[in-house]
């Protein structure tokens, strides 16, 4: 089953096609509701977002909630027989 979208509340990104090639696009942010939406939704203080665009052309924020599966170790130790690096 798909996750719902959770939009990201208090920002907007606006582009604008006369604007020159190096401006990417606009952003804008309601403070009140970005705070909330931030303190709400962060992770070892950070809240990362996504820029998408919707079916229309319009862009949007959107939380990004991918989490790693699991931690990644070390099962391979790379030094030479006499315990000094490979190089």
């Amino acid at each position: 089953m798909a996750e719902s979208k959770i939009f990201a509340n208090g920002f907007s990104f606006k582009r604008n096609a006369n604007a020159p090639d190096f401006i990417v696009g606009k952003q804008s942010i309601k403070v009140d509701e970005a705070v909330a939406f931030l303190q709400a939704n962060q992770k070892n203080g950070w809240v990362n977002l996504e820029v998408k665009q919707a079916k229309g052309g319009n862009y949007y924020l959107e939380l990004d909630t991918w989490e790693p599966k699991g931690e990644a170790t070390a099962t391979h130790n790379p030094t030479t027989p006499d315990g000094g690096l490979p190089f």
